[in-house]
């Protein structure tokens, strides 16, 4: 039986929101409102993830581990000099066996299993070593958005390219608008192989990574194939205070 483990990377030293992990966000569920910690409810995600065997916290600061373990999670810590969340997962990765590891992004309370799930079974099928989720932009102010990541995919369902920008360039298509945009909108999760992981890790960090600061980029020019799962789905990412106030209005 394959064994499938989901890591989720969690920094507390985060330049743009610092400390986000332990942020309380209140949710609407099918029973009451409830208040809880932004890692917290990643965590609850992951575990309701079909196939998933276990579910890891990877993080630099005892304060985010001691949040985990308080709510009856598992983390490992990890040093503080590793460049990306893939690192983290693959640090992990050495102590922690698995045939199958899951990069879910600690920042994303209201991604949807499924979604999730959509990446998995594109591991699982054998169809690559690495995959990911996508959707369609709904809004025009996301696409110009520099926090929101954009992805260009083939028609065999292989991400061509990720950027902050919005991409590709068409004289004609501006000013932009939803119907003229090709890029979709990148989700923060990661399916990969046990190989495929370890030779990511195991290889340096690229200049197209270090200058849009998106580390799946490695992959890219290392020419890892990473395929790409569209879903019409949607979900928040949590990186600046700007999302913080909009999840008031979402969930």
């Amino acid at each position: 039986m394959c064994k499938v483990v989901a890591i989720i990377p969690a920094r507390f030293g985060s330049t743009r929101l610092p400390g986000k992990p332990l942020i309380k966000i209140k949710r609407n569920t099918q029973d009451k409102p409830q208040n809880k910690l932004m890692i917290e409810w990643v965590y609850e995600v992951a575990k309701k993830v079909k196939n998933i065997t276990d579910v890891y916290v990877a993080t630099e600061d005892e304060r985010i581990s001691d949040a985990v373990k308080r709510f009856g999670g598992k983390a490992v810590l990890t040093p503080n000099t590793l460049k990306s969340g893939t690192d983290r997962v693959a640090f992990v990765a050495k102590d922690i066996s698995a045939d199958i590891y899951i990069n879910i992004q600690g920042d994303e309370p209201f991604l949807e299993p499924f979604v999730i799930e959509s990446a998995l079974d594109l591991v699982l099928a054998k169809k690559f070593t690495i995959g990911t989720v996508a959707t369609f932009f709904k809004d025009i102010s996301e696409v110009q958005n520099l926090n929101t990541v954009k992805v260009l995919v083939d028609s065999n369902m292989r991400a061509i390219y990720f950027s902050r920008f919005p991409i590709p360039y068409s004289r004609e298509a501006i000013p932009l608008t939803l119907t003229s945009v090709i890029c979709k909108k990148h989700i923060g999760v990661y399916v990969y192989t046990r190989d495929a992981l370890l030779k990511f890790a195991g290889l340096r960090q690229t200049e197209l990574e270090k200058a849009e600061s998106l580390e799946q980029l490695r992959a890219i020019e290392h020419d890892i194939p990473i395929g790409v799962s569209i879903v019409d789905c949607d979900s928040i990412g949590i990186d600046t205070l700007e999302d913080l106030e909009k999840i008031k209005f979402y969930g």
